[in-house]
């Protein structure tokens, strides 16, 4: 036999939060009112508990309540996203509840529900180390990319790996190579889609249009800006994939 841990999660709406798991495909397992507020839900054989948020106790409106290892991280998000697409009408991206976005080889995602409650879905053979900062084995603005890569799909931080790699692209900008330029300016991009600035996406892809870059080029450079046009198909509330766009 093995240990294992259940979460007690927080609740001020016990009858609301059950009802959100329920609709991300959880079956609800206990709920009781009296003498106590108790309730459970469980999926593939993970449970998750709730208690009622404690009285006279200052409680932030959000709060990490734990993590979920799971077999397809892919499937999931895909999964919630249609459930959660059909209940609000559209994917709920911000405020409460919402849940993270997902790319292409991101390991993990993060729901937070009615509560406030952070569940974080990782990829069960996630890397166990990761070179922030960039790999070793690499310098300049490749470094750079490396970096914000891992603080974008790995700690779901949109708004630091901007940070990161727009200041990257200012230091090395004249220096690095240009397919590296595009690279940056193609996930900055996608990232100023992620934190809601339409301004600076389109001032990416004009940088971008002015780039004189070979067919092989904007070939590498394809699949970040369609994962950037992906997001804002996601974002909205239409069913339909997002028009392919230029470069």
């Amino acid at each position: 036999m093995t240990d294992m841990a259940v979460p007690q999660l927080w609740t001020g709406d016990l009858a609301g939060t059950l009802d959100f798991y329920k609709t991300l495909g959880y079956t609800v397992t206990y709920e009781q009112t009296r003498p106590y507020v108790y309730g459970s839900v469980e999926d593939r054989g993970c449970a998750l508990h709730f208690v009622p948020t404690p009285k006279n106790v200052s409680v932030s409106a959000e709060r990490t309540g734990c993590l979920v290892m799971v077999d397809d991280i892919a499937h999931r998000h895909r999964a919630f996203t249609t459930a959660l697409r059909a209940r609000y009408g559209k994917v709920p991206a911000k405020g409460l509840p919402r849940i993270t976005r997902y790319r292409p080889g991101q390991s993990r995602f993060t729901v937070v529900d009615p509560a406030g409650n952070q569940v974080i879905y990782i990829q069960r053979d996630e890397p166990m180390e990761l070179e922030y900062g960039g790999s070793k084995e690499l310098d300049g603005l490749a470094k750079v990319l490396d970096n914000a890569g891992i603080l974008r799909d790995f700690k779901n931080d949109d708004k630091a790996a901007f940070r990161v790699l727009e200041v990257g692209l200012r230091r090395f900008r004249t220096e690095a190579p240009r397919l590296d330029r595009a690279r940056a300016l193609a996930a900055l991009t996608e990232l100023a889609v992620a934190t809601e600035n339409p301004e600076r996406v389109e001032q990416f892809r004009a940088e971008l249009r002015a780039m004189t870059l070979s067919a092989v080029e904007r070939a590498v450079i394809a699949d970040e800006l369609r994962t950037a046009d992906d997001l804002t198909a996601w974002l909205s509330e239409h069913r339909g994939p997002a028009a392919s766009r230029p470069a």
